[in-house]
């Protein structure tokens, strides 16, 4: 706590002394250009580390009502860049549609769901030891997505919506991302076309059974994406451009739109929304801004690899320290072939401070890719702690009209 206090003395200091920032379409530029130290080789290397930030205000008018003014950043939703677990939050809601679309009595995100493996490469399911029940859900699945970005959460997730079923929802609701694989789990084209058949059961009744799903129609991207000098291969450097074709796409501004769709369904056009209800979408607020040591099943509160800050980049890091209780973060994280990415909506219920911020930054200065030899540690994590603190500390002296009030961002955790 002593550390967040001397960083407000520190960020209000730095503004007061700092010549006057005006409100461009270069703001984010222009607040980097105060603090060279921090950000003299971001701002000189930033095609080179294909750094993206949206930063985006929140307004309130005398009714509260949100406004949002955004910044950019070396934005360009045309550049490739890997999105890592991003895509994971996008599953999610599509997964929690799809089971209020299906309609069936007795079936709900808490229903207990078995996966058989049918197809090549596929894994069964029965149980789930890090629920309070011993067994897998939608419900459980989604909860170590948010908190922890679980791998494996994803690709059941995955694998109930499907392959072609996830795409053409999102093209419908009018954005432009794709999800054509699973998440650390090398298969191929084909495998990932195929998902395990999806059983519901609840008290040894069968609720709901899906057999495997198969996506006849290849997505096919609308031009080849080629990345780096090299790749890791088996153990060997394949001195060739790595191809990132066929992996998953979902640009920084598409990112911000979802997050805004969740947080802000009210302010966002209702053709964008997913078909959740209003206890799904608290269930989402509450297990994205929920931190690990408040979470008992999984048993996160009791690992010490889940500091606070473990999927919480943006104004951390990856610094092992605590979270103040006044702020809160809704966010996805993603990591990965040396990109790190952070999509966050900040809230300060102490200062009465909220902004939005989305970045991403690639990390991999050799240009080999699959070798695990990123520069996480030396350039990422420092950029997204040092970007997220220039952000808040300008919201911190910024100016408002009408003071918000946050009391729908204070939710309930778990004991």
């Amino acid at each position: 706590m002593k550390h967040w206090i001397s960083l407000l003395c520190v960020g209000w200091m730095a503004l007061s002394c700092s010549h006057k920032i005006i409100e461009s379409p270069s703001l984010v530029e222009n607040l980097m250009h105060q603090q060279p130290r921090k950000f003299k080789n971001i701002l000189k290397q930033k095609d080179t580390l294909e750094v993206q930030i949206i930063y985006t205000q929140i307004n309130r008018d005398s009714l509260n009502r949100p406004h949002f003014k955004s910044f950019y950043f070396n934005v360009d939703s045309t550049r490739y860049f890997y999105p890592a677990s991003t895509v994971k939050l996008p599953q999610v809601l599509l997964a929690f549609e799809k089971i209020n679309r299906l309609h069936i009595r007795g079936l709900n995100e808490f229903t207990p769901m078995f996966s058989d493996s049918v197809y090549a490469g596929q894994i069964s399911v029965r149980k789930d030891s890090t629920s309070e029940n011993g067994l897998p859900s939608i419900a459980h699945y989604a909860k170590k997505i948010l908190i922890v970005s679980d791998n494996d959460a994803f690709n059941r997730l995955y694998e109930f919506v499907g392959q072609r079923e996830t795409n053409d929802q999102l093209k419908r609701k009018g954005y432009n991302l794709r999800v054509l694989h699973r998440l650390e789990r090398p298969l191929t084209p084909d495998q990932n076309r195929h998902t395990e058949a999806i059983r519901f059961v609840r008290n040894d009744s069968l609720i709901y059974s899906q057999p495997m799903l198969i996506n006849t129609d290849s997505i096919k991207p609308g031009r080849r994406v080629y990345k780096g000098i090299g790749y890791e291969k088996d153990g060997k450097i394949i001195h060739k451009p790595f191809e990132f074709t066929y992996k998953n796409f979902y640009p920084l501004q598409e990112q911000q739109q979802i997050l805004k769709v969740i947080l802000f369904p009210e302010s966002i056009d209702k053709t964008q929304h997913f078909k959740i209800t209003e206890s799904q979408r608290k269930f989402i607020m509450k297990y994205m801004s929920q931190l690990p040591r408040e979470t008992k099943y999984p048993a996160y509160q009791k690992d010490k690899i889940y500091f606070d800050a473990f999927c919480k980049f943006l104004m951390h890091g990856n610094i092992p320290q605590r979270i103040p209780d006044y702020i809160r973060i809704f966010n996805k994280v993603g990591d990965a072939y040396g990109y790190l990415i952070d999509n966050a909506y900040v809230v300060d219920f102490k200062h009465h401070v909220e902004f939005m911020l989305s970045a991403v930054i690639n990390t991999n200065t050799d240009a080999i890719y699959n070798d695990s030899n990123y520069e996480f540690e030396k350039i990422g994590y420092p950029f997204m702690k040092n970007v997220g603190r220039l952000i808040y500390r300008y919201e911190l002296q910024r100016k408002r009209s009408h003071i918000p009030d946050l009391s729908v961002f204070r939710l309930s955790y778990d004991p």
